[in-house]
């Protein structure tokens, strides 16, 4: 939910480790048979696909009521969104009372849902959509309302009894932040984190009904080293999770203020992290604004066509009966939607990077591509894309098929992508390869982002790109290109092979060998197969930085690189 005020609530508590008290208290709430996992009706696993709803927060905060839950919801609906898949409605923070009742239960605020949450959800049941709510892992949430959490100062759970409460009411989709977690002396605060999720996790199990589980705790250790051991124990638990920053949220006295560097920022943070998702686990980049006020039509543009491109949950949050007709247009795109929901999962790889602009590739399940080219200047961009930049065969026999998904424009037999890219827009292609084309080998830049502790001025995001020898600040050179072989060798776009020879990274001539074949871990480590150290950076954090082998420490962020998915 809202990290930026979640962190001002959330004094001194962080995260969650502890394997052996997850494993417990899966053993003492839920049989084995239990704890196999919950799919969704008809024998699919839960979040296949990425999520598709909206959420109150980044337009209402908490200024709403049960009206204002159900008009969005009736909109949904009438404005065609929710057979477009925008079928989930969720309730954020605010929507309890600070105190429970008698029997521990959770009261829902009786100014807001005056008849109670069971209602609106049967009547959100009744509009054919799924009805989501919010919790939090704590002992408040961040808005400080009744949390499920231990009280601070230790004390009783309440997990199970608020899952079986939620599943009474007969929610589908439960969001837990991770505001005011209490960290018992002698835990870490990876292990408390860890073991409230744990918890909440069995808790699902328990009550027998699929619940899509979304986490928020990766959020609370972004720009730490635990983040990346955070982002690793997650998807055992839920289906998808918040990694950083929110979102801006609209403000009424600040209608217009622009939102556009928020959605690059989230886009910036989200896109290296491909390598911890899969169909079932999803990186969430946070809501959809696009259509609402503080984005353009072409940054709504920009932000439809990059969550589509990583694979992301399309979560909208905004008045949606006050879109105009253009926003639903291109929040409802069906081809832009069907990269997004492309059961394959892949988030995209970056292709290429400059100042100006991102180039960004993705394969799909049925042989087809996705190609999206981002434009962050402040005026027009012309591009050219020839399919061995994509990493195809390069060869002039290699043509391509192509459509425009804003525009529906196809072209079929062409030798290279091209368009112009209005400011603050991003095209976005679906293509075919001809057969002399071959497979796309996964080629584009090596991303360093050791500089995750700051948050840099430019609309990059944090990554720099590898080059021969060194790493620079990306600017779109033919050197920054890569291509992973299927055996592990990181081959240059001049044909050379990064290579470990005397204790030292090279550039060698590429052949089949120990030396150049390197491992890459979950938490984003290149490990030399010949003597088993970490590539990493020699130096600070910022400027050209020499390549060096090191005993591969643990996060440390010269060591965590993101690589062609």
């Amino acid at each position: 939910m809202a990290l930026k005020r979640s962190l001002e609530t959330n004094h001194s508590h962080v995260m969650g480790g502890g394997r052996g008290i997850a494993v417990l208290l899966l053993r003492t709430w839920v049989g084995a048979a239990a704890v196999a996992a919950l799919g969704a009706p008809g024998g699919k696993p839960l979040a296949a696909t990425p999520p598709m709803g909206w959420n109150d927060w980044a337009h209402y905060q908490c200024r709403y009521t049960a009206n204002t839950i159900l008009d969005n919801a009736r909109a949904l609906v009438s404005t065609g969104l929710a057979a477009r898949g925008y079928d989930t409605v969720t309730i954020d923070d605010c929507w309890m009372q600070k105190d429970r009742d008698a029997r521990g239960n959770l009261q829902p605020n009786p100014k807001r849902f005056p008849k109670g949450m069971k209602p609106v959800a049967e009547a959100i049941h009744k509009l054919g959509l799924k009805f989501g709510i919010y919790e939090d892992s704590g002992y408040a949430t961040c808005g400080g309302w009744a949390g499920s959490g231990q009280p601070q100062g230790g004390g009783k759970y309440h997990f199970l009894q608020d899952a079986r409460l939620f599943a009474s009411w007969g929610v589908d989709y439960l969001k837990l932040d991770a505001c005011n977690v209490y960290v018992p002396p002698g835990e870490t605060k990876e292990e408390a984190y860890r073991k409230a999720y744990a918890a909440e996790h069995a808790a699902l199990k328990a009550v027998g009904r699929p619940i899509v589980f979304s986490e928020s705790a990766p959020a609370y250790f972004q720009g730490t080293p635990e983040w990346y051991d955070v982002l690793r124990w997650v998807r055992h638990y839920g289906q998808l999770w918040r990694e950083g920053t929110d979102i801006a949220t609209y403000h009424a006295d600040h209608p217009d203020a622009s939102r556009f560097h928020s959605v690059l920022w989230n886009y910036a943070y989200n896109l290296p992290l491909g390598r911890f998702q899969k169909p079932g686990n999803w990186n969430d980049a946070d809501f959809i604004i696009a259509g609402d006020r503080g984005l353009s039509l072409a940054e709504s543009r920009s932000q439809m066509a990059l969550w589509s491109m990583m694979s992301a949950p399309l979560i909208l949050s905004s008045d949606v009966a006050k879109l105009s007709p253009e926003a639903i247009a291109i929040l409802g795109n069906r081809a832009v939607i069907a990269v997004d929901q492309d059961p394959l999962g892949r988030m995209a790889t970056l292709v290429r990077r400059t100042g100006e602009m991102d180039v960004l590739f993705k394969p799909l399940a049925n042989g087809d591509d996705a190609v999206a080219v981002l434009n962050r200047s402040a005026a027009a961009l012309k591009v050219e894309l020839r399919p061995a930049q994509l990493g195809f065969a390069a060869t002039s026999a290699c043509r391509l098929d192509a459509q425009n998904l804003w525009n529906g424009k196809r072209q079929s037999d062409v030798g290279a992508l091209e368009a112009e890219v209005p400011s603050h827009d991003t095209v976005i292609w679906r293509i075919r390869a001809s057969a002399a084309c071959g497979r796309p080998t996964r080629t584009g830049t090596l991303t360093l982002t050791d500089n995750v502790r700051r948050r840099q001025h430019s609309l990059y995001g944090y990554a720099r790109c590898l080059v021969p020898g060194s790493v620079e600040a990306c600017s779109g050179a033919a050197e920054e290109s890569w291509t992973v072989t299927p055996q592990g060798a990181l081959r240059s776009s001049g044909g050379r092979c990064l290579a470990v020879a005397y204790g030292k990274p090279v550039m060698q001539a590429c052949r089949a060998e120990r030396a150049q074949h390197w491992r890459y871990t979950l938490l984003g480590n290149l490990i030399s197969a010949a003597d088993h150290r970490c590539l990493g950076t020699a130096g600070g954090e910022s400027g050209s930085q020499k390549l060096a082998l090191q005993p591969c420490g643990h996060n440390l962020p010269n060591q965590i690189w993101s690589l062609p998915n």
